[in-house]
């Protein structure tokens, strides 16, 4: 356990930001889980109204500091060119 005043605040924040972090990168993932059982069913519709929310949520994880802009910009290719597919089907 801390004993001085400024490492007692540190611990706090540090718990604090954590859970922050939890629960956006929750967020996330949840959201692409929805895109991908949407894309597995293969409805089209649905996937072109998830891939807007899908990208929204990891620019915003990006903005965040959750994961890397390259990371993001990859699975956004990614789930584009998923949806593309289900398109053309």
């Amino acid at each position: 356990m801390a004993n001085h005043k400024s490492a007692i605040k540190r611990i706090k924040q540090n718990e604090k930001r954590a859970a922050a972090n939890r629960d956006n990168r929750g967020r996330m993932r949840t959201q692409l889980r929805k895109f991908g059982t949407a894309a597995e069913g293969g409805d089209h519709a649905e996937v072109a109204g998830l891939l807007g929310a899908t990208v929204g949520a990891l620019d915003r994880a990006v903005q965040k500091g959750l994961i890397k802009k390259g990371r993001a910009d990859r699975l956004k290719s990614r789930l584009t060119i998923r949806s593309n597919k289900l398109k053309t089907a």
